[in-house]
């Protein structure tokens, strides 16, 4: 590039430039108008010395418009909960050395040289704020080593080269570099003084520590070879200036790696073509499940092949979903499978920042090494820290396997089953204005069923759909409204580029599956707010078809209710199954299917049911109450909850002969018996009672357990 003029030669030397077209060709200049220039005027005149650099990721993230930073799973990241992940990962034990060293010369040495060494690597590192506020951290903790040694002025031996990154955005690269040079100017200049700050600040140099690209189809080994090897890399410099091929040393070779970072979250429903061929490239010899698998999963399981090369702890931030539902039986049995261990985490927790659109995702951190330790560290969204020899895939301190999806009840004799699927169907289903307008044109009722999901069952809202069988289907295209609703269902499924929904369309008076009106049947939510202590299932006629927003069990059989409503199964669901958001999502493979129940007997099953009507009766008294407003924490009343105490009773003890003392008994007791029961032929139903007898206890808790 263009040397800067020198100064006062400014204007000729620039107007020389031009006439000549030297050094400029590679530049794309912006049209400014007159405001863009006084904001540019403003903006120059303002004090930068106190810049933050980590605020780089919230600017990148008040530019991108909502569509793109949707796409990309841009969630940026505050200081503090950056710290989530660093502290666990690496920092706290520098802190506890450093702490350890107290005044000892040796000892801090040796600190110094070991803080030298490590690498810190992010493999979508956004604008860098991970690496950054890693290297200002570890830049402290180098300058109060400095200081206890009398050496307060020695510069530092913590490279740039050693953080490095990827990125997939451009702009974000540029960024994150930039971003750590003034990182390194401002650690300068707070522990050395400003005058050798700047001495060392220009010129800004070529080094590649962020690589532009796709970090899943990336080598990362090339980007952060384990050996300390040169790196051989393309890329531009700051400026965006071509360059020859260059190669970048780590410095100070032999240390740690740390990866970490705050990857991409994007569900398997909201995944593009492109990041669809990324999961099947990465996972397609591993399972045949890839499709299925979250996209922040491909990072673990990157960060785990790296492992297999060379030892780096890693700590990624996480939706809370690849913990929950059927992510563990894919991701993490293959993770586990290659000898890792999670050796810290944080349950789930939102994940807000400062920028102008705050992400509020809610996140789980997961940290993960191929050496065991012997203390793990589970961290709760109020700070609780619990220590433990432990941690498993679903984020508690318990031994258990991992619970792999069931198509049939393992060991319930009542089936669970989802409701009628609706997608290409909206000419069959009618609000509650649409019923009633066709009902005054003739249409009988008999043609009609109450179309129910989640929402609508604890809201108390209402919805109908037409309900015609094939041998109906001629009367019912007598009357005008319904052939015509029955004929843009048609046309919607031939629209479609799915085969298998065209095929539909020569059965368009019915939904893909026509199930559900059994007279009686016990009707399940999918969907319920983590406020609710209790998950609010109940009962449903034959009017009523559920929607595959609701599960239901056909047989309805009043036990099963006292189960599902009950505070042992929220306390499975809320572990094994998946959630929308914080929001407790039911599933019925995961969590009736798997739900450990020993043989119940005659006696429990009439104890139990009585249990379930008395709920239900206590629900109607106080109709027109909803669920909504009947399951409020702050407004549920007393002769429900005491309902519901009762109905917990009678099933715990059945377990263990009395009540759990908590939540941890309940899920320790579950996993037991899951375990137990997947290893060993089930036992066969007895006449006598399952339990200890009342008051007695259990086994375990005779011994103090």
């Amino acid at each position: 590039p263009t040397p800067l003029p020198e100064a006062g030669r400014g204007e000729p030397e620039m107007k020389k430039n031009l006439a000549r077209g030297e050094g400029l060709d590679h530049l794309i200049v912006p049209k400014f108008t007159q405001i863009a220039r006084s904001y540019l005027l403003h903006i120059g005149s303002l004090d930068w010395t106190q810049i933050n650099p980590d605020i780089f990721g919230s600017m990148i993230q008040a530019v991108a418009d909502d569509e793109e930073r949707g796409a990309l799973g841009m969630h940026y990241t505050s200081v503090p909960n950056i710290l989530k992940v660093l502290n666990p990962l690496f920092l706290d034990d520098l802190h506890a050395q450093l702490k350890e060293a107290g005044n000892n010369p040796r000892k801090l040495l040796n600190l110094r040289k070991r803080l030298a060494r490590i690498r810190v690597f992010d493999p979508a590192c956004g604008s860098g704020n991970f690496l950054v506020i890693a290297y200002k951290q570890m830049r402290a903790i180098e300058a109060e080593i400095n200081k206890l040694r009398g050496e307060a002025d020695r510069a530092s031996e913590i490279p740039l080269t050693n953080f490095r990154g990827i990125e997939l955005r451009h702009f974000a690269v540029e960024v994150a570099r930039l971003a750590l040079i003034i990182a390194e100017y401002q650690c300068d200049e707070l522990y050395r003084g400003q005058r050798l700050a700047l001495a060392e600040f220009l010129p800004l140099n070529k080094e590649n520590w962020i690589t532009h690209g796709n970090a899943l189809r990336l080598d990362w080994l090339k980007v952060c070879p384990p050996t300390g090897t040169g790196v051989k890399l393309v890329e531009d410099d700051l400026f965006q200036m071509p360059l020859d091929q260059v190669e970048i040393d780590f410095e100070n070779d032999g240390g740690e790696t740390y990866i970490c970072g705050n990857p991409p979250f994007t569900g398997t429903r909201k995944q593009s073509t492109q990041q669809k061929d990324d999961l099947r490239q990465l996972f397609e010899s591993q399972t045949k499940q890839w499709k299925n698998v979250d996209y922040v999963g491909a990072w673990f399981l990157k960060a785990a092949l790296f492992n297999k090369c060379s030892r780096s702890p890693f700590a990624f931030v996480a939706t809370n979903s690849i913990c929950q539902g059927q992510q563990v039986p894919i991701t993490w049995k293959i993770i586990l499978a290659m000898g890792l261990e999670i050796r810290f985490a944080r349950t789930s927790f939102k994940w807000n920042n400062l920028a102008s659109h705050n992400a509020g995702v809610t996140v789980v951190i997961v940290g993960l090494d191929s050496v065991d330790a012997s203390s793990k560290k589970l961290l709760f969204y109020d700070d609780l820290e619990v220590t433990s020899t432990h941690i498993n895939p679903y984020l508690t301190p318990h031994e258990v396997d991992i619970i792999l999806a069931s198509k049939t009840p393992k060991f319930l004799s009542a089936p669970l089953e989802y409701g009628v699927y609706y997608s290409k169907s909206e000419g069959l289903i009618a609000t509650p204005d649409e019923y009633r307008e066709m009902r005054a044109k003739g249409v009988p009722d008999r043609l009609f069923r109450k179309f129910i999901g989640s929402n609508e069952f604890i809201n108390g809202k209402q919805r109908y759909c037409l309900w015609i069988s094939h041998k109906d289907i001629e009367y019912a295209s007598q009357f005008a409204d319904v052939a015509e609703r029955i004929e843009s269902v048609k046309r919607d499924r031939l629209a479609t580029d799915d085969a298998s929904v065209n095929k539909l369309a020569s059965k368009a008076h019915q939904f893909r599956e026509f199930k559900g009106e059994d007279a009686c049947k016990i009707f399940v939510p999918l969907i319920s707010s983590e406020i609710r202590e209790f998950f609010p299932a109940g009962i449903a006629a034959n009017d009523v078809i559920p929607t595959n927003k609701a599960c239901y069990g056909p047989q309805g059989e009043l036990w099963m209710l006292s189960i599902i409503v009950s505070r042992l199964h929220l306390t499975w669901i809320a572990t094994i199954c998946g959630r929308l958001r914080t929001d407790y999502s039911y599933s019925n493979t995961l969590g009736w299917n798997t739900f450990p129940v020993s043989p119940l007997t005659d006696e429990n099953k009439a104890d139990l049911t009585r249990c379930a009507e008395n709920i239900l009766l206590v629900r109607e008294a106080h109709w027109p109450a909803t669920i909504a407003e009947l399951y409020d924490p702050e407004a549920m009343p007393d002769d429900l909850r005491a309902a519901h105490d009762r109905n917990d009773e009678t099933l715990e003890r059945i377990y263990i002969g009395r009540r759990f003392k908590n939540d941890t008994e309940r899920l320790e007791t579950l996993f037991q018996m899951y375990t137990e029961m997947t290893a060993a032929p089930l036992p066969q139903p007895r006449n006598s009672q399952f339990s200890p007898k009342r008051g007695e206890g259990s086994q375990r808790d005779r011994k103090g357990t």
